[in-house]
């Protein structure tokens, strides 16, 4: 498999960051946007020669695929906004329909058999390919299990296009885990947070394949 298409990590938050830091690991060059150009160039900095900044537009134009790791509720905005630029890219949805509750945790922001995979396919940019991965985990699991021995921990995907499994699977071994295709994207609930196949849902931690397989 080739590596050889551009990565663009849109948002910086602890995913954003876990994932940029886990593709460097994987010897993946990134280039980091976020609404604060100051934000990614620390960042990119800090991560080494792999790794460089740009604004989100330049960012989207520059790369193949889009790592789109910013809130739930912020994604229709980039859409929008960013219609243009996203014609003919892959996008990486690790988004997860959420927001704090009462109670200290979190509560789901969409209804309660609606998954954020198949909303943001439904108002997708024209001439876009979309998947739902790299949010199959908390940030502290997704920095903590990158590239464990001697089996990777699992993170699931779902995707309706089958033309683009190659990169997407690429791009998980290259941040230090085994990919696992759950179906297309009326799977997707299932490995957002609450489902059966995410680390806050049923399966309460990362999983080698062998563990996955059982629950699949």
């Amino acid at each position: 498999m080739s590596n050889t298409k551009k990565i663009a990590i849109i948002g910086l938050g602890n995913i954003g960051k876990a994932v940029a830091e886990n593709l460097v690991k994987g010897n993946r060059p990134v280039v980091l946007a976020s609404r604060k150009l100051e934000d990614a160039t620390a960042l990119a900095q800090q991560l080494g020669t792999l790794a460089t900044s740009a604004e989100v537009s330049d960012a989207i134009k520059e790369a193949d695929i889009i790592v789109l790791a910013v809130w739930f509720n912020t994604i229709q905005e980039f859409f929008s906004q960013y219609a243009s630029e996203f014609q003919g890219k892959i996008i990486i949805d690790p988004s997860n329909p959420i927001a704090p509750d009462e109670n200290g945790g979190f509560k789901k922001i969409i209804g309660e058999k609606e998954s954020a995979g198949q909303l943001n396919a439904a108002i997708l940019p024209e001439g876009t390919k979309l998947a739902k991965a790299l949010g199959t985990l908390g940030a502290a699991s997704l920095a903590g299990a990158a590239f464990q021995k001697p089996e990777e921990a699992v993170l699931f995907y779902a995707t309706d296009d089958t033309s683009i499994n190659t990169d997407v699977e690429q791009l998980i071994h290259d941040s230090g885990f085994e990919p696992v295709r759950v179906g297309e994207l009326d799977q997707s609930i299932r490995i957002e947070v609450f489902g059966d196949l995410h680390e806050f849902g049923a399966l309460g931690k990362p999983v080698t394949l062998a563990e996955a397989k059982a629950k699949l």
